[in-house]
């Protein structure tokens, strides 16, 4: 595959994402077993396509799915940092368990935005299950609704990542592994 000759590093194999998304999976089941409300996995697009579609048909309980896209705007290329939903949901959430699912929480802003939104719109509880942690680069601490947890496939360092749904440029989406993607092909 020629995109492989872009990566530095695989940090998590296909195997171990398998593995990884099937013991989350499994914890979500448990911890909603039993739940008079129902269940919604809303996947942030576009990064956690693949994972939320692996997490999902894992999942041992009945759920609905759904997507939501939270932009940043401003002039020219530069974020301003303040946050829009430009994609929301067609699933009513009003007193459901809401599982957020990103492929990576970083500064936690977008996450921070999305669980006020799912709040807003009356969810009983937002969870977060990310395929990724980013910890050293939290900018802002999340504040989970109800009895909302926080679900974690990977510890990442702080490294420019891509693959298994997250891109540069819209590319290495489709490659089946995390890595690291080489300095000269961002910069």
């Amino acid at each position: 595959m020629a995109l492989d000759a872009d990566i530095k590093t695989v940090l998590w194999t296909e195997a171990d994402i398998a593995t990884r998304v099937a013991e989350l999976a499994s914890q979500i089941s448990d911890d909603f077993l039993g739940s008079s409300s129902s269940l919604v996995a809303v996947g942030v697009a576009t990064g956690a396509f693949l994972f939320l579609a692996d997490v999902v048909r894992r999942i041992k309980l009945p759920i609905e799915v759904d997507f939501i896209r939270a932009e940043s705007y401003g002039a020219g290329t530069e974020s301003s940092g303040a946050l829009r939903i430009s994609c929301d949901l067609k699933i009513d959430v009003a007193g459901k368990h809401v599982i957020l699912v990103e492929d990576i929480v970083d500064t936690g802003n977008t996450l921070l935005c999305l669980i006020a939104h799912l709040e807003s719109k009356g969810a009983s509880s937002v969870s977060v299950c990310a395929l990724l942690n980013k910890a050293a680069r939290r900018k802002v601490e999340l504040k989970l609704v109800g009895e909302g947890k926080f679900y974690c496939g990977f510890e990442c360092p702080d490294y420019f990542v891509v693959g298994y749904g997250m891109d540069f440029a819209e590319l290495y989406r489709n490659l089946p592994y995390v890595g690291v993607l080489k300095p000269e092909m961002y910069k």
